[in-house]
């Protein structure tokens, strides 16, 4: 299979090579093509270095990285894979590195903020899966619990239990044959996170001979993890909202430079050093990092010093040798044993072959532990709260009608402590028990369904209400009468979010006892919010009888009468609309692009899930953050879609050219028509002509080619005593890997040399001198003919052209013989800096003596420019 790039209508990557290794590069290479700001800003954050271009205002979680140690724990969880999944990670991390630098030339972020990439670790794609994860089963929620059995006693703990405010919710259905048209099982819904730009998932395919995998990846992850379709199997996720980390306060002693931690069996030494963040436009600052047995300590200041223990670190584990598992995966067994040693984050997983096979079960790793480590801050020094072991039999279910995931308190309840509201699960489960012919078309129906459950709880208490006035008294009937759908064009479903607004502010005056920052970092502070809280745990303050001094009548009186002395409220969407998140704030569209309406149908506990803050603002900023719909009949029948686009560049055609179909729910096919991407180049030298640079097709150019390399002039190549058939087995090859490409170069249409250019990283002469992130080697052969004055020069200028304005690598080198004096005179006249002398020991065993010689960018520009 050769080693191709394919985009649909929508630019999404679909991705052939001949083997997994050759395909996990080309997965890297086009991470670093479309997504080269998301993927470097996400080594970045696990590296704990955003501050050196973001500035002030990255402070606090370069602080957490680095006292987390994110980095390091990424790395002894690399160390600690098979040779065979390291090698994988390896060849996706060579394929960001070759591909970064060109990315970055596209992405304005790096200009706007002099970001220069960097080169990966070969253990980076572990580290932006955990920091990406690492907040997922919400810690902080155990500070905040804490901050309120300390001010409102140890019975108020779960007053605000809003069943997760802060994690994220995703929907999730399996319906089985036995329900649709087709006989066959369909896998269907939405994870939900914050909507960034651009966006955290990226739609793929992945073919190689080993497996030939669709669905969702995660980009600078290699692979597809949590939403895939392989053809015979379907998988999706949904956050199971578990309890897996827990928080110890802890009591240090210092003794000179070491430190000392009291632990359940005295003090015990912890582990102590210094790090510098640096700060754009501010001073540096000098942090410690410390580590006791519990794990590393994430807060230390006057009011508290707390450590964070969680399973990566425990264990050196996270999981990845699962994910090569999956895409070999054919059958639901195949991802049922592979998901036996998935770690974090713990999911609920749904899954469906072909042959009939269902699966609904939890996976992850969860520790076994004092139940009340899950609820608070645990004294480090007390015995009872060490972790006992981890649960040996996660929860699973069987599947004998539609099965629905909403991370509420259901499969998973003994792995968690609080969980999403059952709205949405309930709400999926009506709409499925509706009919039993359901099909792939119809899932955006279920994708789009604006029914607010929870509007019961506000709703109720307005019924009671007496003494209002006759416009507040109107404005409670339109409320009573209404359906309960929160439609974009609804202005009643505007008025109940304002009635909800004006309640939560009221509410919250009633707990300024609980305002401040509790004694934690900045980082934590969304957490240990007041507002955040009482706006998502308002079902369950309305209901509480904790709360005797409240009169909870008068509040929403007031809140209704607020509401209906103001003017009539505008249609739902206008307020609630979708704000993309960006580390930049750059704006979803381009200057001089016409905008889009972003107005929004949904709320909170929608199935059509799109958040805000009830008690601060309409604007959303979580929700779909992809749709999905794997028809397990025929796979080609399957649709999905992204808030915004494939191409994370701002301007880029496909930057958010699926907002449209994300805005109304619908979904674009998975397999739509696909073109193949190929590299081409064109340029017009006056007084010479028009080159052109095309991709070389090794059956239809061979006998070109074959003429060329077998030449006497060619000696140099190497290839004179080789068969015809022989060379055509060497270009084949090369045809086949992501890493090595041939061109024909044409002048006036009339075949004049052959280019090939490589990945040093992936050809013997990056054994011979250090390669940098995308670097590019040249081989260049000019076919016979007449001599020309300046022929060559000519040539050359346009291939400097070629290679780094249009392809955009930051340097070439050249490894001609040390004795073609001809090419390493040309080459130097080029304005290429001679390398050292080395020799190259080629696949078939002899050895080259070569010249290397580079040339950059910068000095090609230059010397363009003069």
């Amino acid at each position: 299979m050769n080693a191709r790039v394919f985009r649909d209508a929508y630019g999404v990557p679909h991705l052939n090579a001949g083997d997994p290794l050759a395909l996990a590069y080309l997965q890297g290479r086009n991470a670093a093509q479309d997504r080269a700001w998301q993927v470097e800003l996400h080594r970045r954050r696990f590296l704990g270095t955003c501050a050196e271009f973001l500035g002030p205002e990255a402070v606090p979680w370069d602080m957490f990285a680095r006292q987390a140690r994110l980095a390091d724990t990424a790395r002894r969880c690399f160390e600690s894979l098979d040779d065979d999944t390291r090698e994988w990670i390896e060849a996706y991390v060579a394929g960001v590195n070759h591909a970064m630098p060109i990315g970055a030339l596209r992405a304005p972020e790096f200009a706007q903020t002099g970001l220069t990439p960097q080169e990966w670790e070969p253990w980076a794609p572990l580290g932006v899966w955990l920091s990406i994860h690492i907040l997922f089963a919400g810690f902080p929620t155990k500070l905040w619990r804490t901050h309120v059995a300390r001010h409102l006693g140890d019975e108020a703990i779960d007053l605000f239990s809003s069943e997760g405010p802060h994690t994220a919710g995703s929907n999730g259905w399996l319906i089985p044959g036995s329900h649709t048209a087709t006989g066959q099982a369909i896998i269907a819904g939405d994870p939900h996170r914050y909507i960034e730009s651009p966006g955290v998932y990226q739609q793929i395919q992945l073919t190689c001979p080993e497996y030939d995998v669709l669905g969702l990846a995660v980009p600078g992850v290699p692979g597809i993890a949590h939403f895939g379709h392989t053809g015979t199997v379907a998988w999706a996720i949904t956050n199971a909202m578990s309890d897996y980390q827990d928080l110890y306060a802890e009591q240090l002693r210092r003794t000179g430079s070491t430190v000392e931690a009291l632990g359940p069996d005295g003090w015990k030494p912890a582990t102590r050093h210094t790090e510098v963040v640096e700060v754009a436009g501010a001073d540096p600052i000098e942090i410690e990092v410390i580590e006791t047995e519990r794990g590393p300590v994430i807060i230390d200041n006057a009011e508290q010093t707390v450590s964070l223990r969680y399973p990566p670190r425990v264990t050196g584990r996270l999981g990845f040798e699962v994910m090569p598992r999956l895409l070999q995966a054919t059958t639901v067994a195949d991802l049922d044993s592979a998901l036996e040693d998935w770690v974090e984050p713990v999911n609920v997983v749904l899954a469906a072959d072909t042959s009939g096979g269902l699966l609904h079960r939890t996976a992850g790793l969860v520790p076994t532990r004092d139940h009340v480590n899950r609820l608070r801050v645990v004294p480090a020094w007390e015995p009872g709260h060490q972790w006992q072991g981890w649960h040996e039999s996660m929860p699973r279910a069987t599947v004998d009608g539609p099965a629905v995931m909403a991370n509420a308190r259901e499969l998973a309840a003994p792995l968690g402590v609080e969980f999403a509201a059952p709205h949405r699960s309930r709400r999926i489960r009506e709409l499925l028990a509706e009919r039993s012919d359901w099909s792939v078309e119809d899932m955006p129906s279920i994708h789009t369904d604006t029914f607010l459950g929870s509007a019961g709880s506000v709703l109720g208490l307005l019924e009671g209400l007496v003494e209002l006035s006759p416009e507040a008294l109107a404005l409670r009937t339109e409320l009573l009468g209404w359906d309960r759908h929160m439609d974009a064009a609804s202005t009643t479903a505007s008025s109940f979010a304002a009635v909800r607004k004006a309640l939560v502010s009221r509410l919250v005056d009633h707990f300024g006892v609980l305002e401040g920052d509790a004694g934690c970092p900045e980082l934590f502070l969304p957490w240990v919010d007041t507002l955040t809280h009482v706006s998502y745990a308002l079902e369950n303050l309305l209901a509480t009888d904790l709360l005797p001094e409240v009169n909870l009548s008068w509040l929403a009186r007031e809140a209704l009468e607020e509401v209906a002395a103001r003017k009539p409220r505008p249609p739902w969407g206008e307020t609630h609309q979708l704000s993309p998140l960006h580390e930049l704030r750059f704006p979803v569209f381009a200057p001089g692009e016409e905008p889009i309406d972003l107005g929004l149908s949904g709320d909170h506990h929608c199935v059509m899930s799109t958040s805000s803050l009830p008690g601060l603002t309409d604007v959303c900023i979580r929700g779909s953050a992809a749709r999905y719909a794997f028809d397990l009949a025929d796979r080609a029948a399957s649709g999905w879609s992204v808030p915004l686009g494939a191409s994370g560049v701002l301007g880029d055609p496909h930057h958010h050219d699926q907002l449209p179909l994300w805005l109304r729910g619908r979904l674009a096919p998975v397999l739509g028509e696909l073109h193949r991407v190929e590299t081409s180049f064109e340029q017009v030298i006056d007084g010479f002509g028009a080159v052109r640079i095309v991709e070389a097709h090794p059956d239809r150019d061979l006998d070109l080619i074959h003429t060329w390399v077998a030449a006497e002039r060619a000696q140099f190549w190497g290839m004179g005593h080789l068969s015809r058939d022989e060379i055509a087995g060497i270009y084949r090859f090369l045809d086949s890997v992501p890493t090595h490409h041939v061109y024909l170069v044409y002048l006036d249409d009339v075949p004049m040399a052959l280019l090939q250019t490589y990945d040093p990283q992936a050809d013997p002469v990056g054994a011979a001198y250090d390669v940098q992130a995308g670097d590019l080697g040249l081989h260049f052969l000019i076919a016979p003919g007449e001599a020309r004055p300046n022929f060559t020069g000519n040539l050359l200028a346009v291939l400097g052209g070629f290679v780094f304005a249009h392809l955009g690598h930051p340097r070439v080198v050249v490894d001609p013989d040390v004795r073609n004096d001809r090419a390493i005179d040309r080459f130097h006249r080029q304005g290429f800096t001679p390398g050292p002398e080395v020799k190259i020991t080629l696949p078939d065993g002899t050895v080259k003596d070569a010249q290397l010689a580079f040339l950059t960018r910068a000095h090609y520009l230059a010397a363009a420019a003069r």
